[in-house]
């Protein structure tokens, strides 16, 4: 039995020695969805076409990569800040090209108010995949923290135009803190 550990040990190192796949091609789906949440009738419709959409930016390259993405948000239901850092930052060294990696490690440093590295790994999920909601909506909620409100308010029309019901929007609704700025009379 002892003998069975000891392999069982070491085959995540192993297979992250390998090199990360290419994370699965999920833009068409992603593109359809966004589609769909912007003609949804309802907030509840909304959200469902919302949760579809996470179901790809979560479906990790391989099973390593998945099992340090489902741990690393794992910790982070569980306000476990540095410990889902570890694991996000194994993630992004074993798959520096997967977008989720990124995003949710923002969110670990978005949660302890470390806005700027927030703001790296956000621009950076962004950059791998242009419309990711989340991240578009993240990047807004980080522009807050470090103060820059018309950025945000522009990052944040930015993932309503893709999907209206985000939560979020109610930070640009009419007194919300990213409303548009009325014309002067």
């Amino acid at each position: 039995m002892r003998h069975l550990l000891i392999p069982l040990l070491f085959l995540p190192a192993a297979a992250l020695a390998e090199g990360c796949p290419v994370a699965p091609d999920h833009r068409a789906e992603v593109d359809a969805l966004i589609s769909e949440a912007q003609v949804a009738p309802t907030e509840m419709a909304g959200r469902e076409v919302g949760n579809r959409m996470w179901l790809l930016w979560t479906d990790a390259p391989d099973e390593p990569a998945q099992s340090l993405l489902d741990e690393g948000m794992q910790k982070l239901r569980g306000a476990d800040y540095l410990g889902a850092l570890d694991d996000l930052n194994r993630l992004i060294e074993y798959c520096p090209d997967y977008a989720e990696g990124y995003n949710q490690r923002a969110f670990a440093y978005y949660l302890m108010q470390r806005f700027a590295p927030a703001l790296e790994d956000l621009d950076r999920a962004i950059d791998l995949s242009p419309n990711h909601v989340a991240a578009l909506s993240g990047r807004a909620l980080t522009l807050m923290g470090l103060g820059r409100t018309d950025e945000a308010a522009r990052a944040l029309a930015r993932a309503l135009e893709l999907n209206p019901w985000l939560s979020e929007r109610s930070l640009a609704a009419p007194g919300g803190p990213l409303a548009p700025k009325g014309k002067d009379i």
